[in-house]
């Protein structure tokens, strides 16, 4: 651990200014040391008070690997990366690495984010949230749409308890706020072919946090939004991935479909007019239900059919 980590270490720790002289001592080193560290601290984006008796850590919105893993109920490995072409691609090639799972790759900047049908999607440095979790659990392959409907549920959940606000989930993979779009979530599967069994699960997701709204493209600022488009953030980003990924893995131990329950009250689909293309073919009809699978059941006519994630977009939803 570096003396900058040690610094930001011992200031987390303390309510308290911890004057430069005490900190040397403690940390063993000089006061010239602290003083450098405590600059370094600030040019990475860290706010900290200083004060006639020192100094003292303010909260900073700098996502931090080891504050992660703290608040982390399940033990797994946290990668913190300042940017990234794809944290999807980061935790994939983890895997040919021979990395153990799990692993929670995020950046802090995604350079190529894509989500369903390699759509691209609106990044921002150091205002969205863009991670991956590398899974190993050697189950069927057709169970791999319950893991996109399980970490929707969470993180909705995650977000209207921190954030304080309502949000839907639009079927199979969207967060809405207001009507609009602030989060994306991508589940993609590291398969045995011979065995139809999942290796391996990596689920994306890029998460609008504090982004201006006048800051998002003119084509899609009507239709995307973030948590903090137009104050200060009330939490920070740690705290939300803390709290999205504790309530995710909880839902998975519990080993029931209950999270199903949430996800059809959180339902901004179910009910509705929804216009979808099957191969080629345009359809509408009503949405009805969303099967144990996570499958969306539309009636037309007197016709039921069931929609898969990995194959169907609706178009529209009235």
């Amino acid at each position: 651990m570096s003396t900058k980590e040690k610094v930001l270490a011992q200031l987390k720790t303390s309510t308290e200014f911890l004057s430069g002289e005490r900190l040397a001592e403690q940390l063993q080193v000089s006061r010239t040391a602290v003083w450098k560290a405590v600059k370094e601290l600030e040019k990475s984006g860290y706010q900290i008070q200083h004060g006639a008796k020192g100094y003292r850590y303010q909260q900073s919105d700098i996502l931090d690997a080891q504050e992660i893993q703290t608040g982390l109920q399940q033990n797994l490995t946290v990668k913190v990366l300042n940017t990234s072409s794809s944290t999807m691609k980061d935790a994939q090639l983890a895997v040919l690495e021979g990395a153990i799972s799990p692993i929670l790759v995020i950046a802090d900047m995604q350079e190529a984010p894509h989500g369903r049908f390699n759509r691209p999607f609106f990044a921002v440095e150091r205002s969205g949230i863009y991670m991956s979790l590398l899974l190993q659990p050697e189950e069927l392959l057709s169970e791999l749409p319950q893991y996109t409907v399980l970490t929707a549920v969470a993180v909705a959940e995650a977000i209207d308890h921190l954030v304080g606000v309502e949000t839907a989930i639009k079927w199979v993979n969207d967060i809405y706020l207001n009507g609009k779009k602030v989060v994306g979530i991508l589940s993609e599967a590291m398969t045995d072919v011979e065995t139809s069994t999942l290796k391996h699960v990596v689920i994306g997701m890029g998460i609008n946090f504090s982004i201006p709204q006048e800051a998002f493209p003119e084509e899609i600022r009507k239709k995307a939004t973030s948590l903090y488009p137009d104050t200060s953030p009330a939490i920070t980003r740690n705290q939300l991935i803390i709290e999205i990924w504790n309530r995710f893995f909880q839902l998975l131990e519990a080993k029931t479909t209950d999270f199903l329950v949430a996800y059809r009250q959180k339902s901004n689909v179910l009910g509705k007019q929804v216009t979808f293309e099957r191969q080629g073919k345009s359809f509408s009809g009503k949405a009805v239900a969303i099967n144990e699978l996570g499958e969306l059941v539309v009636a037309i006519g007197s016709k039921e059919m069931i929609l898969s994630s990995g194959e169907i977009s609706l178009s529209s939803i009235q």
